[in-house]
């Protein structure tokens, strides 16, 4: 999957000053000090999301390897 995917549509029209004007209504909105404790807390999130995903395909793969094989009998 590319990028461009997880981006909203309307997102994709915003240019450079759009951007700067964004930018500083978040600072204005949140201050100085709030903001690396804001992207610690995402960061945080994505960490454990992404542990998550790999609990999950670990179990999947364990269960996968632990199911018995069935032998045909030939009937």
């Amino acid at each position: 999957m590319s990028l461009p995917v997880f981006i909203p549509l309307f997102l994709g029209n915003i240019r450079g000053w759009e951007w700067l004007i964004i930018l500083i209504v978040v600072l204005l909105l949140f201050g100085g000090k709030k903001i690396p404790e804001l992207m610690k807390g995402v960061g945080r999130g994505i960490s454990s999301f992404k542990e998550g995903l790999n609990e999950a395909k670990n179990e999947i793969n364990k269960a996968a390897e632990d199911k018995p094989q069935h032998k045909e009998d030939g009937k």
